[in-house]
């Protein structure tokens, strides 16, 4: 079985290992999600006060070194899932700092959107936990393979269009000041995709326990989660964005 997962290395789940350890859990799993929550809003906060300070070409620096940083650790932790309990906390505190980044921008061009995007975040992985967990929506191998096939898509959409920016060619979505029916639609499209991944994740999460994986893949587990949770994130907050532009 498979994850449709690009982060998530599928070799992990078809290996055998011979348990040294104590097993993977899910309990273990989401505390190791916490602890990079936390290590994130660190990250969120020394961001968040240097745009207090009003440095603000300072915060773009860190936003663009992070985005490399958190890049480089996802391919790396990709093709060495061993490494990731030393690099997810690397990827973590990059990751806050760019969600931090843009979090203040917008705030302080749309007052509560914030606050509003971690509510709905929130919300919606609580709702595809339920779903998954009540069996609503189960994660089949037509799933994984369409699910796959869109969030690889999306992502090399959104890989091509960071590496052209820089030629000063910029596809118009990426622009909250291009905002019409087409990007809202495709705004939502990625969000809903986003959404979905945590289905695969959760899927991953307890075949992993099934397994059973050696505690140390909790963290490979929880990277997984967080990855998702932070472009969903990203998804909505840009969504409110545009609803915003539009009003």
């Amino acid at each position: 079985m498979k994850s449709s997962n690009p982060i998530l290395n599928n070799r992990v789940l078809e290996q055998s290992y011979a348990i040294t350890e104590m097993p993977m859990t899910v309990t273990g799993t989401m505390n190791k999600l916490l602890l990079l929550s936390l290590i994130m809003i660190i990250s969120a906060a020394a961001v968040f006060y240097q745009f207090t300070l009003q440095r603000y070409d300072f915060v773009n620096i860190i936003m663009i070194a992070s985005i490399a940083v958190g890049f480089i650790c996802a391919i790396v932790i990709a093709f060495k899932p061993d490494l990731t309990k030393y690099l997810a906390p690397v990827y973590a505190f990059s990751q806050g700092a760019v969600l931090s980044g843009i979090s203040c921008f917008l705030e302080s061009e749309f007052h509560g959107i914030v606050i509003q995007a971690i509510s709905l975040t929130l919300m919606v992985v609580l709702v595809m936990a339920v779903l998954f967990r009540a069996g609503i929506i189960r994660a089949t191998e037509k799933f994984r393979a369409v699910i796959f096939v869109a969030t690889l898509s999306i992502f090399l959409f959104y890989l091509i269009s960071f590496i052209i920016s820089f030629f000063g060619v910029n596809i118009p979505y990426f622009s909250l000041e291009y905002t019409n029916n087409i990007s809202l639609v495709i705004n939502i499209a990625i969000a809903v995709i986003a959404a979905l991944n945590l289905i695969i994740d959760f899927d991953f999460i307890e075949r992993g326990v099934r397994t059973p994986l050696p505690s140390s893949y909790e963290w490979y587990g929880a990277f997984g989660l967080l990855v998702t949770i932070v472009w969903l994130y990203i998804e909505i907050l840009r969504l409110l964005a545009r609803f915003n532009r539009n009003r």
